[in-house]
């Protein structure tokens, strides 16, 4: 179940960065004169070499690197509507995290252990600044997870490697 909604979530994801369609027209003869015909084809490229931090599993569309437990706190009132590291306007709804060396547009599956609830999170801002925090995680993030009371929980953490290369940039919109 956890895959298909893997699936879902990367599908909509990469079709709203709009940059993995490529779509030709081809032009056919009808009694009416001429009509345009659509076709859409996915663009993919081999999956970057990721040496894992523990055990990789491989879907059809992903794979997934566990990346192990990482200290995780939120942010977002006082950062919301300002500029993120990368360059985006930083909305504290969003599932969106900040670390301090994982690549901006990284994607994450990040787990409550203790309750069991799961999202996926890309990564556009630095941080956490306070020593012994892995990931700052954005207020709706932390909503999904239910820690928004707790404050800081640690989390488990999967890293998302996708079989079609994409970039969710603010130039290509």
């Amino acid at each position: 179940m956890r895959y298909l909604f893997l699936n879902i979530f990367m599908f909509l994801y990469m079709v709203t960065a709009g940059n993995f369609i490529d779509t030709k027209e081809t032009n056919t003869e009808t009694e009416n004169g001429v009509k345009t015909e659509s076709t859409t084809e996915v663009k993919t490229e081999a999956a970057p070499t990721v040496t894992p931090a523990a055990t990789e599993t491989e879907t059809s569309s992903a794979k997934m690197v566990e990346m192990g437990t990482m200290t995780a706190s939120w942010y977002g009132p006082g950062f919301h509507g300002r500029t993120t590291a990368n360059g985006e306007v930083y909305d504290q709804m969003a599932l969106t995290a900040a670390h301090k060396e994982l690549p901006f547009g990284t994607m994450l599956l990040v787990t409550n252990p203790r309750n069991g609830r799961s999202a996926f999170v890309r990564i556009n801002d630095r941080g956490p600044y306070i020593n012994g925090r892995d990931l700052d995680l954005s207020q709706g993030t932390a909503t999904a997870l239910k820690m928004i009371k707790r404050g800081v929980i640690e989390v488990k953490v999967e890293e998302v490697i996708l079989p079609i290369k994409f970039s969710p940039s603010l130039s290509s919109r």
